[in-house]
């Protein structure tokens, strides 16, 4: 969730700086008045070939594209100086919704709104809000506990690590979940956690992970982006040593020591954001997006089934409906919308 240089980027049917520095009123197809197209950017703080928090944002704007006939555009960002610079360009060309795929984008989208009052600027991980400013929260923590489960029912050693790119606040609510879930199986075991300081060196997240299983670490819970490609490899060559992944599901990149995935549903919260914006419905909130939601999922990996003991498989069905139905207690404190 780190970015990347601005001038390393992915455009489609960029609109050129020619266009009204607000977009026209739109009529009722979505369209602006006189045949402007719906219109739609995202901003990502990292490669979107990490096959994770941002591939899964990127998916979402082509799901936008494809389902709505948006005109979109792409750019991978470095620095806040260029998240506020990005914003601007893209009100100053009348887009009328932009994402800011990420924590760190609230404070640019907070000061780049009141300019730009007819382009909805949309962070995910953020609680600034405005009249054209909303946020995405992600409830990390219910997959993440659940993974948690699976992760101390399989681990030989009572030791499980996480490793994760930056301290971000939803990276930290999610480990803690996790490990909370580690001490319902098993109340003993020891959970080590690691921050690599950037999201992009897969070099470093082996190496990281390497650190921990030569400690007894034999299950990894990473958020890590494109450094955790480097996580799963270190897993790869290492025996008994399994791995969870984030953002994505990432049960494709190491299926045979990958127990599952802690999965957002991006395409589908960023649609939901996107049809909201072009039908004139935008309220300006923080959308907090949970497993009853539909957006925040653990998905297993099926070829790992036979691992997982088969009353823990049932454990993790049973708390899984009860977060979907709303009875679920969480052992973690609730966190209002403002506290996200």
């Amino acid at each position: 969730m780190l970015p990347r240089l601005a001038t390393r980027y992915v455009v489609f049917n960029i609109i050129v700086g020619s266009l009204a520095a607000c977009s026209p009123a739109r009529d009722s197809s979505g369209d602006a008045a006189g045949g402007q197209r719906f219109s739609v950017a995202l901003l990502t703080p990292g490669p979107i070939s990490d096959q994770s928090w941002n591939g899964g944002a990127y998916e979402g704007l082509m799901h936008i594209r494809d389902s709505l006939g948006a005109q979109v555009s792409h750019i991978q960002t470095k620095t806040p100086a260029e998240f506020e610079e990005n914003f601007r360009q893209y009100g100053a060309a009348g887009y009328a919704l932009v994402f800011g795929h990420g924590f760190e984008f609230q404070d640019a989208a907070a000061r780049v709104g009141p300019a730009f009052p007819k382009t909805v600027f949309v962070t995910t991980g953020g609680t600034r809000t405005s009249a054209n400013v909303a946020a995405m929260s992600f409830a990390f923590e219910e997959p993440s506990y659940l993974a948690g489960i699976i992760a101390a029912s399989v681990s030989k050693s009572g030791i499980i690590g996480c490793i994760g790119g930056t301290e971000l606040p939803p990276v930290k609510s999610g480990f803690a979940a996790f490990v909370q879930g580690v001490h319902a199986v098993n109340p003993k075991a020891r959970v080590v956690i690691a921050y690599l300081g950037n999201w992009d060196d897969a070099g470093a997240g082996k190496e990281q992970a390497l650190a921990q299983i030569a400690r007894g670490v034999d299950v990894i819970y990473q958020n890590a982006d494109a450094a955790g490609l480097g996580i799963f490899q270190a897993a790869k060559e290492s025996n008994g040593v399994y791995i969870i992944g984030s953002n994505s599901d990432q049960n494709h990149v190491a299926p045979s020591v990958t127990l599952g995935s802690v999965v957002i549903d991006l395409p589908n919260a960023f649609m939901s954001i996107a049809r909201e914006v072009k039908s004139g419905a935008f309220a300006p909130r923080v959308h907090v997006l949970d497993t009853r939601s539909g957006v925040m999922k653990w998905v297993p990996n099926p070829s790992m089934k036979s691992v997982v003991p088969r009353q823990i498989l049932q454990r993790v069905d049973s708390v899984e409906r009860q977060m979907r139905d709303g009875t679920f207690a969480p052992p973690w404190p609730v966190r209002t919308p403002e506290d996200r």
